[in-house]
């Protein structure tokens, strides 16, 4: 249901790929709700994904930029104020990456050098973009910043491996540039915590189907959709949510104050 609330808002939303990504749900409710937007994703997932057709439907300029790549990303902000005529009142940051998930290395025998290629995309792109945005003065009063997370930062999921400390991190960045960035521009900066869900990168974790149909039962709503978020995240980016900042928000039907679900062991409530 669009209404406007974003009417007149620009944003960067990094990360669309296909149409199971949650950016991809975001862009296109964000342009659904008033915003003009400008999208962008690494070089070699722009080759692999569909995020051109997405720019072409969402009439939204396509900017390819590496986020562990400081000139890629300057050149980014620089290019997005010229397209949307100055500082923006948004940013998703919808980034994530292990090649140890990827080339299926155990958590007790990672390699060391893809754990800080992990880090570096999934983690400190988000300093290294805010910090940039801060320098450059690309935020108008006000904005809000977004950065989608999982609740493995804070209890242990065994097989998502360093990406459990990638997102504790990347909380604890929204929390820290947060402090400065309320300070100093009234600018918000929050962390979703997204319920599974199944996109592209998402299902490549062991055992994903068994784990989201459990986090299903365990959850009193039930998983929460991609489409779900992005109204969500589409909330944060409003002015209805002004003053909510520095907090890692749950987005999960409930999942992670659930206990016990008597529909998980088999009983009858």
């Amino acid at each position: 249901m669009a209404n406007g609330l974003l009417e007149g808002k620009t944003g960067i939303i990094f990360g669309a790929l296909d149409d199971k990504s949650i950016a991809w749900k975001v862009a296109e409710q964000a342009v659904a709700q008033g915003a003009k937007i400008v999208l962008t994703n690494a070089p070699v997932a722009l080759r692999f994904g569909g995020i051109q057709k997405l720019g072409e439907k969402l009439n939204a300029e396509v900017i390819p930029a590496d986020a562990t790549n400081m000139e890629d990303l300057e050149n980014l902000i620089d290019k997005s104020m010229e397209i949307l005529g100055g500082p923006m009142d948004f940013m998703l940051h919808s980034i994530g990456m292990s090649l140890n998930v990827r080339k299926k290395r155990t958590y007790t025998d990672v390699n060391y050098d893809w754990m800080h290629k992990t880090f570096d995309i999934s983690a400190m792109s988000f300093h290294r973009l805010m910090q940039l945005a801060m320098q450059k003065d690309a935020m108008k009063e006000w904005g809000s910043i977004l950065a989608l997370t999982y609740i493995a930062a804070q209890r242990v999921f065994p097989d998502y491996s360093e990406m459990a400390e990638s997102k504790a991190l990347l909380e604890s960045f929204a929390r820290s540039f947060g402090y400065h960035w309320a300070k100093k521009k009234n600018v918000r900066v929050n962390t979703v915590s997204q319920s599974p869900t199944p996109t592209t990168a998402g299902s490549g974790v062991k055992g994903f189907q068994t784990f989201l149909d459990y986090a299903d039962k365990m959850s009193p709503l039930g998983n929460a959709s991609a489409e779900d978020c992005a109204n969500y995240c589409v909330a944060m980016f409003s002015d209805l949510t002004r003053m909510v900042t520095m907090q890692n928000l749950y987005h999960d039907g409930g999942f992670s104050y659930t206990g016990m679900n008597p529909e998980v062991l088999g009983m009858e409530e």
